[in-house]
């Protein structure tokens, strides 16, 4: 799957990048019609200790997916949202097996 990350104000490291990949790959186990996914990395400006966003945009035919987690640490906020979209695309495929 194709992964599209975006950092704003802040340049992400690699092993970020890898491990990001890694966690978007696993998606296709829950449904392959996957396209591509955006994901937008933000840090906000707070005192509280979870200013880590990460916004995820997953792309199949003929709809999207956002989720939006805001978390301790970008790789939290990541496997977090991931997590999500794996029940969103779970639905999604047993809502296509019912219909064929």
């Amino acid at each position: 799957m194709e992964v599209n990350t975006q950092s704003v104000n802040f340049n992400v490291d690699q092993k970020l990048l890898n491990f990001i990949q890694k966690r978007m790959d696993k998606l296709d186990h829950y449904y392959d019609k996957v396209v591509y996914s955006d994901i937008y990395l933000k840090v906000q400006n707070t005192s509280v200790k979870e200013n880590k966003i990460a916004e995820v945009k997953v792309h199949v035919p003929g709809d999207e997916y956002i989720v939006k987690k805001k978390c301790k640490t970008f790789e939290e906020a990541v496997d977090c949202a991931a997590s999500s979209l794996e029940r969103s695309l779970k639905k999604r495929k047993e809502k296509l097996r019912a219909y064929s």
